[in-house]
């Protein structure tokens, strides 16, 4: 079947979409408010890091406490029934959020809940998020043919960053008033979307799920790790989030003060990333023509980190402008003579990663008993949240001993290293599968 035809697939279509308006509701009000409060609320690059990290450890920590629950709750109950559910709980959150997106507007961040309201919307949002990831790939091997897999994972993974693509851009150009509307909007078509997923119940034995997080999650991480390729997968993975933990968080501060740029141009790289991702994701499909390998990721992340080293040096010579109080537009930007090898190695970069990491994911739903796909995907998002984790707490140590922003991207191209020598042991370990 042909990307066309799948993605047309009724078995394939309402997740896709209901995926792809999750993504972009998260990034939509995510970066509004991050961007709110950089632009608007403080006027320190240490301030400004320290709670753009805080925001993506907000995020990221229901990923580390519930993941095991919820690969335990899409094994052993009906996924599209699941996400139904989720997807009810996230027009009720984004209530929640909109609120405090409209006291933001109101200008009294600083004197009332706002700042503390979104807070615990995004918070809650990474719970909606921990439960619905493992259903997003688990149902995939489910749904879709063997041969259907890769294809169906790089088109979610596309999907995903386009959908963040399209979240930041409204972000950076729409007032917080309208994010606020658009943010309880998309959260109801997506409920509707979510409703038409086809029918995908249990496959192997309902168990009793455990509830105590702790116990579960080791328990859950220990028996996962047991075979080397799902292994060696997802510690590449989690080395690729901890990568982009960092980057993300260190894009809105880099572009005030070292770039002197306006929210719109920190919304333009985090653009860029995603379309880079997303031509990645396709790339290696059509490279690997269907087959889950991890032949090209060594290389794909080495060439994620001399795109780094690149783009941090163009960063370094980056000539001055008039000051954070003329902060440049877009316009203004895209014309200053070093902004085009910035930004194309800025899309390096994102390709690269995407290449990278789209087979890495395959490997977790094709190599593992259809019955344990969430499961997998959970234990996954746990190592995956932990290692964001340390990214979001590594940016802030950086920050606190006073390593500036542009110096700790030469930090995160090094660490590319370590992914490089994983993918490199991932590829032996598929290759001994194969010959044994």
């Amino acid at each position: 079947m042909t990307t066309t035809q799948l993605i047309r697939a009724r078995r394939f279509l309402p997740l896709f979409v209901t995926q792809l308006l999750g993504a972009f509701n998260d990034n939509l009000f995510k970066n509004a408010m991050i961007l709110y409060v950089v632009y608007e609320v403080y006027n320190s690059e240490a301030q400004e890091a320290r709670f753009s990290a805080l925001a993506s450890a907000i995020f990221i920590i229901p990923f580390f406490l519930l993941s095991a629950l919820a690969g335990q709750l899409a094994d052993m109950r009906d996924k599209a029934l699941l996400i139904r559910i989720i997807k009810a709980c996230e027009i009720a959150i984004m209530l929640i959020g909109g609120a405090g997106l409209v006291l933001a507007w109101q200008g009294v961040a600083l004197h009332t809940m706002a700042i503390p309201l979104m807070l615990a919307a995004l918070f809650a949002m990474g719970i909606h998020s921990t439960f619905f990831g493992p259903i997003k790939y688990a149902i995939l091997p489910q749904h879709l043919e063997r041969g259907e897999v890769l294809a169906g994972t790089g088109m979610v993974e596309a999907g995903t960053y386009l959908a963040v693509l399209a979240g930041t851009i409204v972000a950076g150009w729409i007032s917080v008033q309208a994010a606020a509307i658009a943010v309880v909007a998309v959260a109801g078509i997506g409920f509707f979307a979510g409703s038409k997923v086809p029918p995908a119940p249990p496959l192997g034995k309902v168990e009793p799920l455990d509830y105590h997080v702790i116990r579960s999650s080791v328990t859950l991480v220990r028996t996962t790790m047991k075979d080397r390729r799902v292994f060696l997968a997802i510690c590449a993975i989690s080395f690729f989030w901890a990568i982009g933990t960092v980057l993300f968080i260190q894009f809105p501060p880099l572009a005030k003060n070292i770039l002197m740029a306006s929210k719109q141009v920190a919304s333009l790289f985090l653009v860029i990333f995603s379309v880079g991702v997303a031509i990645g994701s396709m790339v290696i499909n059509a490279m690997l023509k269907g087959t889950v390998s991890a032949k090209w990721s060594p290389i794909s992340v080495i060439g994620m980190g001399v795109f780094l080293v690149a783009f941090q040096q163009v960063c370094a010579i980056w000539p001055p402008h008039n000051g954070p109080e003329e902060l440049m537009d877009v316009a203004t930007f895209v014309v200053q003579p070093l902004a085009v090898p910035l930004l194309l190695t800025l899309l390096g970069i994102a390709i690269s990663g995407g290449m990278f990491v789209v087979p890495l994911y395959a490997f977790l739903t094709t190599f593992v008993d259809k019955s344990q796909t969430a499961r997998t995907v959970a234990a996954n998002n746990i190592v995956n949240s932990g290692a964001m984790v340390l990214g979001a707490v590594l940016t802030e140590a950086m920050t606190l001993s006073g390593l500036p922003v542009v110096r700790q991207l030469l930090v995160v191209a090094l660490s590319c290293g370590a992914s490089a020598w994983l993918g490199y042991l991932l590829f032996r370990a598929e290759r001994s599968a194969v010959t044994a």
